[in-house]
């Protein structure tokens, strides 16, 4: 089967919304919505994401997405009358690909784009027989010229909705071709054109600020409601780093002092309600972290345990509680929860993590740091 190459042009500059592909959405950065589900789309080789940025790469770089490389574009590219064609065209001259590979283009203002959308459009091309793809919408709607002649209906006979086919809107998301035919052609598209139909709320793109509020919501209906929820029967976190900022605070009398997050604690009461299990391991011995487990009402509670001594608090818990570890989910960010981390079923860690955690093959590398809520996100995103 051909190499498919993802390419996801993303630069700099935006003129209506400032550093537009790297601003949150959804508590994801913009260009993560798409990177996401390139990599997970199985038939996706590889994914370059196209920027003359920093921010945009060093962003980008932290996802930690297996399939991601960056591609520096020149700043000949990158200015706002440039077109998308030319850095493709640069892109392939810098980097050879195989005249029958397949280049999918992506763009990163179509954040609606699910896995299943770049499975289809893949499979759809390769059956076609077509020289390339582009994804369209259907649009139900009445034109006219400014002439005042109707373009798509006659309204001596106005067709009521049901009965009206409406007319395909390229929407942009995504388009196909062979490696061969943009360098053939300059262009995206080319020779026979096959049109793949996406669902009409893919119409929506990311170009003015008010397309923001829109966008958010059809994101948390359409994407974030068909994210799979994990089979998890014991929830487990570590506190320092986690729980806490990973300060420590001390007083004048030399009292220390560590800072928790209401959020997190109703994270625990939600999951509790759930069914499910909850655990606080860590590697000191406090009565600060005894007082807010009992307030908690976390099941279990293990302090003093280093390294290899925080799976076997884990281990003693699924023992006693009849679990496996691939039931258990366990959030930590350091190296002495790393042997936990590499052994449970679901494993996380909050956005301050060190990169040795960070880079735990599959884990979840949550948005928010430690004491600023990462349990509760975690729980909403994942569990909820």
């Amino acid at each position: 089967m051909s190499k498919v190459i993802a390419f996801v042009p993303a630069r700099c500059g935006s003129k209506s919304i400032e550093f537009k592909n790297i601003r949150p959405i959804c508590g994801r950065p913009l260009i993560w919505w798409n990177l996401d589900a390139l990599q997970q789309c199985e038939q996706v080789d590889e994914v370059y994401l196209a920027t003359d940025c920093d921010q945009i790469e060093q962003t980008a770089r932290e996802f930690g997405f297996s399939k991601l490389r960056i591609y520096r574009r020149s700043p000949a590219n990158a200015a706002d009358h440039s077109s998308t064609e030319s850095v493709m065209l640069e892109f392939l001259d810098a980097h050879p690909q195989p005249e029958d590979a397949l280049f999918l283009l992506v763009q990163a203002t179509s954040p609606l784009t699910r896995t299943a959308d770049f499975t289809a459009g893949l499979e759809q091309f390769r059956s076609s027989g077509a020289d390339s793809l582009l994804t369209c919408v259907r649009i139900k709607r009445f034109f006219w010229s400014p002439a005042g002649e109707s373009l798509n209906y006659d309204y001596r006979s106005r067709p009521r909705r049901q009965d009206f086919d409406g007319q395909l809107m390229e929407n942009g998301a995504f388009y196909i071709s062979k490696v061969g035919a943009v360098r053939q052609s300059g262009n995206r598209l080319s020779g026979q054109i096959a049109v793949c139909e996406l669902p009409d709320f893919m119409a929506t793109e990311l170009d003015e600020p008010h397309d923001w509020v829109v966008m958010e919501e059809l994101i948390r209906k359409h994407r974030m409601s068909d994210r799979p929820r994990l089979k998890v029967r014991l929830f487990v976190s570590d506190v320092d780093g986690v729980m806490t900022d990973a300060g420590m605070y001390y007083s004048e009398n030399g009292d220390e002092l560590k800072k928790f997050n209401t959020h997190d604690g109703m994270a625990f009461n939600l999951m509790q309600k759930a069914g499910i299990k909850t655990a606080m391991v860590t590697s000191e011995n406090t009565q600060m972290v005894e007082r807010r487990a009992r307030k908690l009402k976390v099941d279990y509670l293990y302090q003093g345990k280093w390294h290899g001594d925080k799976l076997d608090a884990v281990l003693d818990i699924c023992k006693k509680e009849g679990f496996e570890l691939s039931e258990v989910a366990y959030i930590g960010d350091d190296i002495n929860c790393r042997e936990v981390l590499t052994r449970v079923g679901v494993a996380a860690c909050p956005a301050n993590a060190l990169p040795v955690i960070k880079n735990i093959p599959g884990i979840i590398r949550l948005d928010t740091r430690g004491g600023e809520g990462a349990v509760r996100e975690f729980y909403e995103t994942y569990l909820a």
